[in-house]
């Protein structure tokens, strides 16, 4: 019998074996991160509106921290968060309809009030809410920076303070624009038609009396955060 003759009984028995198939990577690899992968999309559902409300939030400190650093970034955005608490807290004291506030990373803040009524100076205490909390975050900087002889602090005092004086400018979308719209409201107010002698006559009312409290809250804020800019300048090379 030849070497080469195969014999029976030392041949393996192949029935019951079955060939490996290989498996594409792309199916191995979404088999392992499903798990973990429908965790988060179940946890992202389940906190959708709390994350899409606070995601600004996140990513303004991230990105005023790329350019001051992360300190200064924290501490600029709740100097911002601060002001528009502000806001907040006087609309909810009249009753207002208004929402949480809202970052928009590079631009700032805001908060939206649904049922503002026709009204100057309730309109103007909500706008000025906002410059005066964010004045007194600022005041308070100050303090713990002279306190610990801190330039970070008197620097994010400084900044705060140009932040919410800044927002005083009486431009449209600005607190100074709503307060300033609010004045002249109020300064048109107390033009009462009264008749006499068949003729329209017209009498100031107690509106004046609005419209200059109104603008003497708007300047001496601006002139208090002013004051404060200029005792709290920090040069950058002290950072």
């Amino acid at each position: 019998m030849s070497q080469l003759t195969p014999r029976p009984e030392l041949e393996p028995d192949f029935r019951d074996y079955e060939p490996i198939h290989p498996e594409a990577g792309w199916k191995s690899l979404a088999r392992k991160i499903w798990a973990p992968l429908a965790v988060v999309v179940g946890l992202a559902v389940k906190f959708s509106v709390f994350a899409f409300k606070f995601l600004g939030l996140f990513v303004s400190v991230a990105a005023y921290g790329l350019i001051w650093g992360w300190k200064f970034g924290v501490g600029f955005v709740a100097l911002i968060l601060v002001h528009e608490l502000g806001h907040y807290v006087e609309a909810k004291r009249q009753g207002l309809d208004v929402s949480i506030p809202r970052f928009i990373p590079f631009l700032g803040a805001y908060v939206a009030i649904k049922n503002s009524p026709l009204n100057p100076m309730r309109n103007s205490l909500v706008a000025l809410a906002g410059p005066v909390a964010g004045g007194i975050a600022a005041a308070a900087c100050w303090g713990v920076g002279a306190a610990n002889d801190s330039s970070l602090w008197h620097a994010l005092a400084y900044a705060g303070f140009f932040l919410n004086l800044f927002n005083l400018i009486p431009i449209g979308f600005l607190d100074g624009g709503a307060i300033w719209r609010s004045y002249r409201l109020a300064k048109a107010e107390p033009m009462v038609p009264l008749q006499a002698d068949g003729a329209a006559v017209l009498l100031p009312g107690a509106g004046r009396d609005r419209a200059t409290l109104i603008l003497t809250l708007y300047i001496g804020l601006a002139i208090l955060l002013a004051l404060g800019m200029w005792a709290t300048h920090v040069p950058q090379s002290r950072l």
